[in-house]
Formats: C-alpha cells, sequence, structure tokens
C-alpha cells in the first residue's frame, strides 16, 4: 500500500455494476472498473470521502489497505502484524473484524478474523468490539488475502432523512440507479403513482436539487487516523447550482403514504421541488405539458399479495400510461415478466434482475410513449 493511492471499493447489489460504474466513471473518479458486487475505483482518502459523500448508487465504500498471498493461519498472523495500522486506525476507537473465505487453503472464517483482530489488538491497543466499531474485512479468495476497512458505517442507502418507510421500501442507492438507467438527470419532470415512503420522488428531487446524498449523515472514516476535519468541512460545504426546477411529483392511493412521502421530503430538504397527492392509479395525469419519465414501484406477486389478483392493478396502470402519457418514457419494476407484460406496455429490451428483498427485479422500460 502506498500513503497517497490504494484500491478503493464500492459496493452495489448484484446486476447495478455496470450502472454504478457509469456514475462513477462520470463523478470523475479514477479508473472505475465494474467487478462482481461492484466498482473498484483508485484514489487517496479524500477520494473515499468524496465517494461517501457524492455517490448515490453505492452501498458501501471500502479502503482497500493492504493485500497479500497467505496459505495457512501462522502466516496470516505474522503478515496482519505488519500492515500499518496506527496509518489508519485509531487506539481509542474500538474495531470489530470480519472474515470470508473461498477458494483458499484457509478456509475457516472464523479462525481468520480472530488472526487479524489479534494482531490489531497486540499491535495498535485497539479495543475490540461489537458495537460501535469500524469494521475491518479480511477476504481470502484464491489464498490472495484483501485487507480493507469499511468506511461508510451504516450502509449509504441510509441518508439520513427518511424516518418512515412503507411495506417492502426500495434503498435509496437502488432507486437512484434505477433513475440513473432511466436516462433520468433531473432537468425532465418525474412522477411516481405509487409512491409509497417516496423513495423515488425524493432521490429524483435531489438530484434536480444537485444535493450530494451524504449530506445529512455520518461516516465511520470520521473515527479513522487518516481523518481530517478541515479538509471533510470544506468537501462538504460545497454546493452545486441546481438545476431549473422541473417538479418531482408522487401519488399514493394510501394518505398515509402520502403523508410519509410529504415528511420525509420536508426532512431532507426538497419540499419545495415535489408535490404529492392521494390519486389512485386510475386517476394519474401528467403534472405539466412537457412530458418526462413515470416511475413506479408497484406491488410485486409473491411479495406484498397475490400475482393474479395484481393483473388488474398492472393492467390498468398500462392503460393509464397508454391514454394519457404520450411521450412520457415509463420504468416500471417487477419481479415477474408476466404482471410487467399485463401492462401492455412498449418495453425495451431488459438488463439481468437484481436481488431486492429477497426476489430478483427487473427494470422494464419504454421510450416515449406514442
Amino acid at each position: 500500500m502506498t500513503t497517497d493511492e490504494f484500491d478503493i471499493f464500492l459496493a452495489t447489489a448484484p446486476g447495478l455494476e455496470a450502472m454504478l460504474c457509469a456514475e462513477v466513471r462520470g463523478k470523475g473518479f479514477k479508473q472505475p472498473k465494474g467487478v462482481p458486487g461492484g466498482v473498484v475505483t483508485r484514489g487517496g482518502w479524500p477520494e473515499v470521502w468524496r465517494a461517501n459523500l457524492w455517490l448515490r448508487g453505492a452501498g458501501r465504500v471500502l479502503a482497500r489497505i493492504d493485500a497479500f498471498h497467505v496459505t495457512h493461519l501462522a502466516q496470516l498472523d505474522a503478515r496482519a502484524r505488519r500492515v500499518p495500522w496506527d496509518s489508519v486506525l485509531r487506539p481509542d476507537v474500538p474495531f470489530r473484524v470480519e472474515a470470508a473465505c473461498a477458494s483458499s487453503r484457509i478456509y475457516h472464517s472464523g479462525a481468520a478474523a480472530e488472526r487479524v483482530a489479534t494482531a490489531i489488538r497486540e499491535t495498535l491497543g485497539a479495543p475490540q468490539s461489537e458495537e460501535d466499531a469500524i469494521l475491518v474485512r479480511v477476504r481470502i479468495e484464491d489464498d490472495h488475502c484483501t485487507i480493507s476497512v469499511d468506511t461508510s458505517g451504516e450502509p449509504l442507502h441510509k441518508r439520513g432523512y427518511k424516518q418512515a418507510v412503507n411495506a417492502a421500501p426500495m434503498r435509496e442507492t437502488m432507486a437512484a440507479l434505477f433513475l440513473q438507467q432511466c436516462g433520468y438527470d433531473g432537468r425532465e419532470p418525474m412522477l411516481d403513482p405509487m409512491c409509497g415512503s417516496g423513495t423515488f420522488v425524493i432521490e429524483a428531487a435531489e438530484i434536480a436539487a444537485r444535493l450530494n446524498p451524504g449530506r445529512a449523515r455520518a461516516f465511520a472514516f470520521e473515527r479513522l487516523a487518516t481523518f481530517d476535519a478541515e479538509t471533510w468541512a470544506r468537501m462538504r460545504g460545497v454546493r452545486r447550482e441546481p438545476l431549473p426546477p422541473q417538479g418531482c411529483h408522487g401519488s399514493d392511493r394510501d394518505a398515509g403514504a402520502v403523508a410519509m412521502s410529504m415528511a420525509n421530503a420536508e426532512r431532507a430538504g426538497v419540499a419545495e421541488i415535489t408535490a404529492f397527492r392521494q390519486a389512485a392509479i386510475s386517476d394519474a395525469t401528467p403534472p405539466g405539458d412537457r412530458p418526462g419519465l413515470v416511475i413506479v414501484n408497484p406491488p410485486y406477486g409473491n411479495r406484498l399479495g397475490d400475482g393474479a389478483a395484481l393483473l388488474p392493478l398492472y393492467q390498468a396502470f398500462g392503460n393509464v400510461m397508454t391514454r394519457r402519457f404520450a411521450g412520457w418514457r415509463v420504468g416500471i419494476i417487477a419481479s415477474d415478466a408476466r404482471l410487467a407484460q399485463a401492462t401492455g406496455l412498449p418495453f425495451l429490451p431488459t438488463t439481468p434482475p437484481v436481488p431486492h428483498g429477497g426476489l430478483r427485479v427487473t427494470l422494464y422500460q419504454t421510450g416515449p410513449l406514442a
């Protein structure tokens, strides 16, 4: 490891690596490369901080602080004691270690974690704890050990504003990547007519307002030896000019969901460019004259109800889109292709499904409707 630059791993759900890679590249990070489960880029600690602050689609940011070949536990113990722990961890901050082993002569993950934890305790003097601790991740694959520090702490989909959620919510990180996949950049109106707790609407509004997703929360890296509070304050204080407001709209048949969405939007600081109302799908209408994006995460057949019982909902959604939303693009998240096809909408070719809530879901999207 050099003191200036190292690998930074940005985690995401399998199937979304390409979209996250596009976001990482667009934000100016170095040499992003999609790998299973995420994206690897290069940088130093300022890039780690920016990744946590800026990136909408990453679930965690891991700083890879060392890597080496290892074939037995005694070797792991000796090599772990040579890691410059004092340059990353603080002796007064608790830590914990998690390990994973695959296709390696070291196959016992618990024993591997304990060897690394012992090395940290005895060389750095930091306390080991399961509560409120910095997470050190050890991965041994094909006899190659990578040691990383989780710089995020709580998962990055926890933006810091959402206190209330509806049943089976979509994570903000996934919603952001689906918006990106639909080509949404904040320059057009958008509508979610099944808005639930407002995730799509609020993410879209934050994109339009040019707000950093990590602006309202704390991160684990603030408790590392590498942290510079003054530099971080300057980085966090930079604001970009918002795009001209186009309006981000949500509706739901449930009054409680509408109230929940409004409260979440208020806490996120985007109440002025969002609008929510109580309405059934059959009452959905374009919010203004300019076409944009409709995106929706409806109930799934094996998530909140029976698939056959949901057919009328999907059919009604498709009918409303066809009759009233000429010129609009549509994105719909579904776990069952039959339900998506019941809308009768002219979907473009799909990308691979993505794990979500124990299911695998797919984004179905159209071009501008005729």
